[in-house]
């Protein structure tokens, strides 16, 4: 109890540390530029210190719990993948079980993921319903889920990062420039909060005990860039399913209007 207790007390204090900035930035144009008081300043004071002790709480977690429990499932997984071989023994298809793995940790820790909940419903109350912020949140996940999968690919083959990134962005522009407008920004978007306080952590964790395992690879080297997968493919996903859904769309409309005048 003594350790936890003096080990939150650091990351209290290096939080506060971090924070500060922030607070002062916010306070400084409040009261100096726009010369308005702070509304609600006992509400404020009382929302800081829980986003205060809520970061430091997380991030003990995420030090205790999410990246060994990541680490471990890696090394797990790659056992189970016969990773006691040499280098140049190494299968990729004896890994399907930790494509599996990543694709469904990275679809579970996407929907769950709190950035991309608030963006969905904005989204949702914005467009006036027109977006659905369930589907926009299963849409950003299957990308994710694909994304993570692949990357867990390349580590296992050692393959360069470039070639695949590059691919991917390739396909995102000639997407952009396939989809409506009213899609793109939220499309680029929900490549972005995809990257944040749940899915970074377990991904980035999955990639470094999984280069660590597998023979021949190095956790410098070739254990990150998985969140680079889990950024670039929600993209692609939520503007491929944008570019089908108003195919879609289309279609109907078209068949109604050869219904009526039939």
């Amino acid at each position: 109890m003594l350790e936890f207790l003096a080990r939150f007390g650091e990351t209290l204090l290096y939080t506060l540390r971090d924070v500060t900035p922030i607070v002062v930035i916010l306070v400084v144009f409040q009261v100096g530029v726009l010369r308005r008081r702070l509304p609600n300043i006992g509400g404020i004071a009382t929302g800081s210190v829980m986003v205060l002790l809520g970061l430091a709480l997380f991030l003990i977690g995420l030090e205790q719990a999410l990246f060994p429990i990541g680490e471990t499932m890696a090394r797990q997984l790659t056992e189970t993948a016969g990773a006691s071989a040499l280098a140049d023994a190494v299968r990729w298809e004896d890994y399907w079980l930790v494509y599996l793995f990543a694709a469904a940790i990275g679809f579970a820790t996407t929907v769950a993921e709190p950035s991309l909940i608030a963006v969905a419903l904005k989204a949702e109350e914005v467009s006036g319903r027109a977006v659905n912020a369930w589907g926009l949140r299963i849409a950003v996940a299957v990308g994710v889920a694909v994304g993570v999968s692949l990357g867990c690919f390349r580590i296992v083959t050692g393959t360069p990062l470039p070639w695949y990134i590059v691919a991917a962005y390739i396909i995102v522009i000639v997407q952009t420039y396939l989809a409506s407008r009213t899609i793109i920004p939220l499309a680029y978007d929900s490549g972005g909060v995809t990257t944040s306080t749940v899915t970074v952590p377990v991904v980035a964790a999955l990639g470094l005990g999984l280069a660590a395992n597998v023979p021949g690879r190095s956790p410098l080297i070739d254990g990150f860039g998985l969140i680079a997968f889990a950024s670039v493919f929600p993209i692609m996903s939520v503007l491929g399913y944008a570019i089908v859904a108003e195919r879609v769309e289309r279609w109907r409309s078209r068949r109604e209007r050869q219904e009526v005048e039939s």
